[in-house]
């Protein structure tokens, strides 16, 4: 088969041991999160600010070429740029938008100047892992505890070079939701900078009495609690549309990554209809229909979903990028090209390219085009 390239909308850092202890004092590195995992491989506790939880590692292959092992023995590259550069090459990807990973858990912590001062070396750390090469587009992490302290990070976070800003699906629980006029001067900030306001399902804070941080146990418990990680970068993208943020600020662009893309068209035609329907009750009113602020301002990317391709073609939302997810153990990584040809090889060139190239390029123009699409 040849080599089909591809951006990726959705990836990880993996933060080394030891970082919160060589940017912190002792007393705030030891409150910043951490995972500990048990000897047999099968557990972790994740300790976060006082907090605990625990949850199970995955054991199972997910398909016959994968044996369950842990992200440092599947993919020694996830957490060196240079040879994370090689595992990139062999998948056929070229640059990435890159999350968090054990820092994701930041959005769990409750005190402002714990989240503060943790955030500031989570990003002085990544901004090197990112100048490593241009094709690295690491997301800056930004504390939500404080509009001010969020908006101080964002322009810091802009001077370093960051493109992109990680916010989790919802804010901590102290704070109101993302519809409310406390986070303005937050949605100005990344307008202003230029930062793409970049969700990644599954990152709601964790509260400890919430059973470990879980929707279900039981039978079914680990397909449901996947499924129902889609619905957070659903709801933040409506708050922001119904609430007249995306309208306030044309050029602010959202990406929300890894919760499939085929739910964009359904909230479009279900935002219009409401906002159509009930207008004698909504607050405030639009410059023009809900659904043209998602197809015109919100991206999202999509790993193994095959309604995603036609939610593009056939439904006309042109913001529709693939994503790796790499190197989690739910991505593509060791399949990326099994995965792509299936995805993509009856599909059009012109769709299969704004996938799988363009709406990165569109939403990342400093990243330099991929050499293989001229033969390079």
């Amino acid at each position: 088969m040849s080599k089909i390239w591809a951006n990726s909308g959705d990836s990880h850092l993996v933060e080394p041991d030891g970082l919160f202890e060589q940017g912190l004092p002792p007393a705030l590195a030891e409150r910043m999160p951490r995972s500990v995992k048990d000897d047999d491989g099968r557990w972790e506790t994740v300790h976060v600010d006082g907090q605990t939880f625990r949850r199970r590692i995955p054991s199972r292959p997910l398909r016959d070429t994968e044996t369950g092992m842990t992200v440092a023995e599947r993919a020694p590259g996830a957490g060196d740029p240079v040879l994370r550069l090689k595992d990139l090459d062999a998948e056929g990807i070229w640059a990435e938008l890159i999350y968090p990973s054990i820092g994701i858990w930041t959005s769990s912590i409750e005190d402002p100047a714990l989240l503060r001062e943790g955030v500031k070396v989570i990003n002085d750390w990544a901004i090197g892992f990112q100048r490593t090469s241009p094709r690295f587009v690491c997301t800056a992490s930004v504390p939500l505890l404080a509009a001010h302290d969020a908006v101080a990070e964002i322009e810091r976070a802009a001077g370093l070079g960051y493109k992109a800003a990680f916010f989790p699906v919802a804010p901590p629980p102290s704070q109101p939701a993302y519809q409310h006029d406390v986070w303005e001067p937050v949605w100005a900030a990344l307008e202003e900078t230029g930062l793409v306001l970049s969700f990644h399902i599954g990152t709601e804070p964790h509260d400890a009495g919430s059973r470990n941080g879980t929707y279900h146990s039981g039978p079914g418990g680990a397909v449901l609690n996947y499924f129902e990680t889609t619905f957070g970068g659903q709801r933040c993208t409506a708050q922001l549309i119904a609430s007249g943020a995306l309208d306030r600020h044309p050029g602010l662009r959202v990406m929300v990554s890894e919760g499939g893309a085929t739910w964009g068209p359904f909230m479009a035609d279900r935002l219009d209809e409401g906002y159509r329907q009930h207008a004698s009750a909504v607050r405030p009113t639009l410059s023009k229909p809900p659904s043209r602020f998602l197809y015109e301002q919100v991206y999202a990317s999509f790993q193994h979903d095959r309604s995603a391709v036609p939610a593009q073609w056939a439904m006309g939302w042109e913001n529709v990028m693939w994503g790796s997810d790499y190197p989690h153990i739910e991505g593509t990584f060791g399949h990326t090209q099994k995965t792509l040809h299936e995805l993509f090889d009856d599909v059009d060139e012109v769709v299969r390219r704004r996938i799988t190239l363009g709406a990165f390029e569109e939403l990342f123009p400093h990243v330099p085009p991929c050499p293989a699409e001229s033969g390079d």
